[in-house]
């Protein structure tokens, strides 16, 4: 057992000030990925700061017609919530698709922002990892890869984002929110992750001492939007390919899309150059093959994973033909 303090603040201008009176600590919210990584040595934090009783446990509508989603709002209750599923239909989807209904009645908004790659190599601390200890190799290119990713990657790490809601966040737009020892700052979901580069270790754009506080939605989109996830079983699996998906069509012609895959890159890969092609063209099959295939002619696949080029690419058509045909 390795010891470590604890510290339970009352706010959340109060645990920033505890992070600063212990560099390196840990926020702790419902330690559904944080524990176990302590567990198996991955993460050894001196300290731990425990921010899942904090005031910020409530979804508010804003004037401009969105919402604001606090860091500590259980994932089954913002899956459950009667807005979010009206509204924001995608998301609800994108939640209840990821773990089991225990660990979503224990996990936050927050903490399934910052949850680590399940890469068997980075949570394996007898075997290299770039990600844990960079410098040290990223042994999953020439070893066991096919859950591994086809975008973005580098030759230090393949590893993927094993998130499904943040997949949906950044199909919406949504911004995250923070407070640091700085003050408040926002980022927009589609820039808080990264991409691997040189630095793997780096998962977000968060700095050392910043506490997610919450998640802002914009208005609904227009049009339908839905999530779905293909994996190796039915539940509680991490995706091979998943898509959140926005599709607007009025009169046969594509007028608005958002399109995020995820398990093919290192952050939620929003799919910037198939938006491109969809809009202003027919919602026919064609249309959005060729979407899937201007946006994934960037694929580099490994030895064992390009089966989910073509994985990807039919989830798309599928998606959006579904989405196109109830609009």
């Amino acid at each position: 057992m390795k010891p470590f303090a604890y510290h339970r603040p009352a706010d959340p201008d109060a645990a920033v000030a505890a992070y600063a009176a212990n560099p390196g600590a840990r926020y702790l919210a419902g330690g559904t990925n944080l524990v176990d990584l302590m567990k198996r040595g991955v993460e050894s934090p001196h300290s731990l700061i425990d921010v899942g009783r904090l005031p910020l446990d409530r979804i508010e509508e804003v004037p401009d017609g969105g919402l604001r989603i606090g860091a500590t709002v259980r994932n089954s209750d913002l899956a459950a919530d009667p807005v979010i599923r009206s509204r924001y239909p995608v998301l609800s989807q994108a939640i209840l698709a990821g773990a089991s209904g225990q660990l979503r009645n224990a996990a936050t908004t927050g903490g399934n922002l910052l949850q680590r790659t399940r890469c068997t190599y980075f949570q394996d601390t007898s075997k290299p990892c770039n990600k844990r200890t960079p410098g040290t190799g990223c042994p999953a290119r020439e070893g066991v890869h096919r859950d591994l990713a086809v975008l973005g990657h580098s030759e230090d790490c393949v590893a993927t984002n094993p998130s499904d809601m943040a997949v949906a966040l950044s199909a919406l737009d949504a911004v995250v929110l923070l407070l640091g020892p700085d003050g408040e700052r926002a980022v927009p979901v589609t820039e808080f992750h990264r991409l691997p580069g040189d630095r793997p270790d780096r998962d977000s754009e968060i700095r050392p001492g910043e506490l997610i506080t919450g998640v802002a939605l914009p208005p609904p989109p227009a049009g339908r939007s839905a999530y779905r996830k293909v994996r190796d079983r039915a539940s509680y699996a991490f995706a091979l390919v998943s898509l959140a998906a926005v599709l607007d069509v009025r009169d046969g012609t594509i007028t608005g899309a958002a399109l995020t895959f995820g398990g093919l890159a290192h952050k939620p890969w929003r799919a910037r150059a198939a938006e491109e092609v969809l809009r202003g063209a027919p919602a026919t099959d064609g249309t959005f093959g060729r979407a899937a295939d201007a946006e994934l002619a960037a694929a580099r696949p490994l030895r064992d994973n390009g089966f989910k080029v073509l994985l990807a690419r039919n989830l798309t058509v599928s998606l959006l033909a579904e989405l196109a045909a109830r609009t």
